[in-house]
């Protein structure tokens, strides 16, 4: 067969899910719903957030740094993959495929670090409460939120170039919906040792360090809610950490299992399955999560589709 390396006019193959098109078909209209609640529903949240004084705190100011996070990440992936499924063509140019790793890599590593930051945040506000908007004032949020931005895009050029080095033999079939890091290596005919090796350090640094972080954080939340003194003030303190630590759950173990694992674990379906999950469920769950286990969010939904209604009213009248 005659040798591919990677080059501009290159192309790839995405597989997705299936080669039956009625399933495709299934498959397009579930994840356009999917696609289309993740955008309203996160723009929902930062439109709730922009317009109620009230949720003009650190905290909510990191929510919407996350909200805007998961539709640029969804939008990375989704439309391609709805294109798939209704194209009998299911390509991918090299550069579509370099910049879809590169983005969807960046962003998830951003998620990674952004979810850490937010249990930092709910760590100062109920151990250091008098202080709280002292050490988290604006400036220093500006500063953490670029920071996180900027370290993503930054951790995730070493996955992305050493990947596009290696050459291809041949093979442009990628068993994924998407160009994902593990799918792309696996189309290698040459020795892979030393990339996994990188993707297994800088997912130490990207995953494991902030899921440390993460746990020793809430050892420390824990240890100062048990000494509330009411029963109140305890569920209260538990309840603004609930949503963050069910986030949590859900991107971390995704993410874990497909970046920690051993590359030579032969296990492209399901991590087709798992990739979803944490690309694509995940950001539609957010908004629903911090929604309805929130009273602060619920409160100023309820104020702006008040107001909204009244200055229609108005408006009428």
């Amino acid at each position: 067969m005659e040798h591919l390396n990677y080059s501009c006019e290159a192309e790839f193959i995405l597989l997705g899910f299936t080669s039956d098109s009625r399933i495709e078909i299934i498959l397009f209209v579930v994840f356009l719903i999917i696609y289309i609640s993740i955008i309203v529903g996160n723009t929902f949240i930062l439109t709730v957030i922009r317009l109620s004084p009230q949720l003009h705190t650190p905290m909510y100011f990191f929510l919407s740094n996350l909200s805007f996070l998961d539709m640029c990440y969804s939008t990375m992936i989704v439309p391609k993959m709805l294109e798939i499924f209704l194209s009998k063509k299911k390509t991918i140019s090299f550069a579509g495929c370099a910049a879809q790793m590169y983005l969807s890599l960046s962003l998830g590593e951003t998620e990674c670090i952004l979810l850490a930051i937010m249990a930092y945040d709910r760590y100062v506000a109920i151990c250091n409460p008098l202080r709280y908007m002292t050490i988290m004032n604006s400036t220093v949020c500006i500063r953490i939120a670029s920071g996180t931005w900027i370290c993503g895009f930054v951790l995730s050029v070493s996955h992305v170039a050493f990947t596009l080095q290696l050459p291809l033999c041949g093979r442009n079939q990628i068993n994924h919906f998407l160009c994902e890091v593990p799918a792309v290596l696996r189309l290698a005919c040459s020795d892979v040792s030393f990339i996994s090796g990188v993707i297994f350090v800088v997912g130490i640094i990207v995953l494991m360090i902030p899921i440390v972080l993460i746990l020793v954080t809430y050892i420390q939340i824990i240890a100062s809610i048990l000494r509330i003194s009411t029963a109140s003030g305890r569920y209260k303190a538990f309840s603004t950490c609930a949503s963050h630590i069910t986030v949590v759950i859900l991107f971390y173990g995704t993410a874990m299992y497909i970046y920690m694992k051993p590359l030579s674990y032969d296990s492209q379906e399901s991590d087709k399955i798992v990739t979803v999950a944490y690309t694509v469920i995940t950001p539609m769950m957010n908004p629903i999560i911090y929604t309805f286990r929130n009273k602060d969010v619920k409160g100023a939904i309820k104020k702006t589709v008040q107001f909204s209604m009244l200055a229609r009213n108005n408006l009428t009248t």
